[in-house]
């Protein structure tokens, strides 16, 4: 079989290192990169790589080098990412700028760097980690779920364009996932709250009940690796795809029932600050 080559970022911790781990034991080769190489696995097959995807000069760096190496690419997957929490009215432009950039503006300056290629060779795949966060919301996650919205029209309207030569754009959409991505989410929202901000109670009540909710996650890191693998495998692969049913069933009353949704997000926002007087 000839080998098969992925490019993935965000590999030093969570979805991405357990991506980087599983492609290469099914003997793909695996360019993992991420700002903390360290961290990244290593094994036969992974090539850790240094990549800040909010640096045009390091994009350009890893895909160079790795396409150099490689001369091929079947997958690029776009995996690195983090929530930039915290209310509307406090979150500071420069937290804004740097949570479009790692989530959304960061990986489509990536993606043009290897679609040459791709188009070359006539295959390739996008693979996009999103989030249910794409379709639905909650308080504190604004530019989160900005980018999320964002991520999965941007990955669609890739797809209308470069399916003519072959290739494809696909979006992974976790729901809770076993990592670190919560806390480190409802830190910055700590971060981001000004001096008697008037948004403690709420943001105090976000923290206890997000947590409530991903404190038993329905996916580890290696259940999500394993969708990342079919949609890098399958042969027709889908437009979107979910680790469960709850997933899919939450994503999908949001897009149909936008109403629906908001009502009961603000009702339960409203139980939950009432509940604590």
């Amino acid at each position: 079989m000839a080998k098969r080559v992925i490019f993935i970022t965000g590999a030093s911790s969570g979805m991405g290192y357990a991506a980087t781990v599983l492609f290469a034991q099914h003997g793909w080769e695996v360019y993992a990169s991420a700002r903390r190489v360290e961290k990244i696995p290593t094994g036969d097959g992974i090539h850790p790589m240094y990549l800040d995807v909010t640096d045009a000069e390091s994009r350009q760096k890893f895909v160079a080098d790795a396409l150099t190496d490689s001369q091929q690419i079947n997958v690029l997957l776009n995996n690195a990412g983090y929530g930039e929490f915290g209310p509307l009215e406090e979150v500071g432009l420069d937290k804004v700028k740097k949570q479009l950039d790692t989530n959304l503006v960061g990986l489509s300056e990536l993606t043009k760097l290897v679609l040459p290629r791709m188009r070359e060779q006539g295959y390739g795949r996008i693979i996009n980690n999103s989030s249910i966060g794409g379709d639905i919301y909650s308080p504190l996650g604004g530019w989160y779920y900005v980018t999320k919205h964002g991520l999965n029209v941007w990955s669609d309207v890739l797809d209308t364009e470069i399916r003519q030569f072959g290739l494809q754009s696909i979006i992974i959409e976790p729901g809770g996932t076993e990592s670190a991505w919560t806390d480190i989410a409802m830190e910055n929202a700590l971060e981001n709250l000004k001096p008697n901000s008037p948004y403690q109670k709420l943001t105090s009540e976000a923290k206890r009940l997000l947590g409530s909710m991903l404190n038993s996650p329905e996916a580890t890191s290696e259940d999500l690796a394993k969708v990342f693998y079919r949609a890098a495998t399958d042969r027709h692969p889908k437009r979107r795809y979910y680790f469960g049913l709850p997933d899919r069933l939450i994503s999908s009353i949001a897009r149909k029932h936008p109403g629906l949704f908001h009502q009961f997000m603000t009702t339960v926002v409203r139980l939950a600050l009432k509940a604590n007087r």
